[in-house]
């Protein structure tokens, strides 16, 4: 009780068919399997972004200081 037999997934997926019509069916899935494409090509460029973070933003690895040791000011300008 409450799971779906095989036979269910069956009667489920022809009223599916022919509800939607087998051309919009078809499309509808193939636009699903593009959008799955397009996630994984995103997910794949972020992983190779964050492998390189330096590169992407051009950020300098380690900061200038702005006192030294002492606490005298060692620059004067505002970035």
């Amino acid at each position: 009780m409450g799971s779906f037999s095989p036979i269910h997934l069956l009667v489920l997926a022809v009223v599916a068919i022919l509800l939607l019509g087998g051309g919009r069916f078809s499309n509808l899935m193939g636009d699903v399997a593009k959008g799955v494409k397009n996630f994984k090509k995103g997910m794949a460029e972020d992983d190779d972004a964050a492998a390189k973070p330096a590169a992407r933003i051009g950020a300098q690895k380690t900061a200038d200081p702005a006192f030294d040791r002492d606490g005298n000011r060692i620059r004067d300008e505002q970035r």
